[in-house]
């Protein structure tokens, strides 16, 4: 059964704010083999401008896919997680994330659409730290694959 298109736009409430820790910037780094400083040194960072140690580009991802969970298991959408792949993923940023960050973010389903039987969902999450500022839109594509028919 295709997804509602009376969702799209829908926004979902801010979820509470998450607090990025060097420890996890470290460890995310190192998970993923970058080895740049400025993920680890706090004077590394800070010669190249920055107030903390930052993070690498997709270490958002935790927290915005965590958000998008309040999309995901939404009732009322009616989406079969257990047939859903990853799709795309994409973050524009404003700025870099530092570590000491407390950050928000706000889930809004972009589009729905009906491609060969598969439902394709795209929700955008906007990452905002303490003062209301903006830090990163991450764009998230999950297409729910279609029921295989009997």
């Amino acid at each position: 059964m295709a997804l509602d298109q009376s969702f799209v736009g829908r926004i979902y409430p801010a979820t509470d704010p998450y607090e990025v820790g060097r420890e996890k910037i470290r460890e995310f780094a190192e998970a993923v083999g970058d080895a740049n400083p400025a993920y680890t040194d706090s004077a590394a960072a800070v010669a190249l401008g920055h107030p903390d140690v930052i993070a690498p580009p997709t270490f958002v991802f935790a927290i915005t896919f965590k958000a998008a969970g309040k999309v995901i298991e939404d009732p009322q959408l009616g989406l079969d997680y257990s047939r859903v792949v990853h799709g795309d993923q994409k973050f524009v940023y404003t700025r870099p994330i530092h570590a000491g960050d407390r950050l928000t973010v706000t889930s809004t389903i972009e589009s729905i659409k009906s491609l060969a039987g598969n439902d394709v969902l795209s929700v955008r999450g906007e990452v905002h730290d303490a003062d209301g500022g903006h830090v990163v839109t991450a764009y998230t594509t999950l297409v729910a694959r279609a029921a295989e028919e009997a």
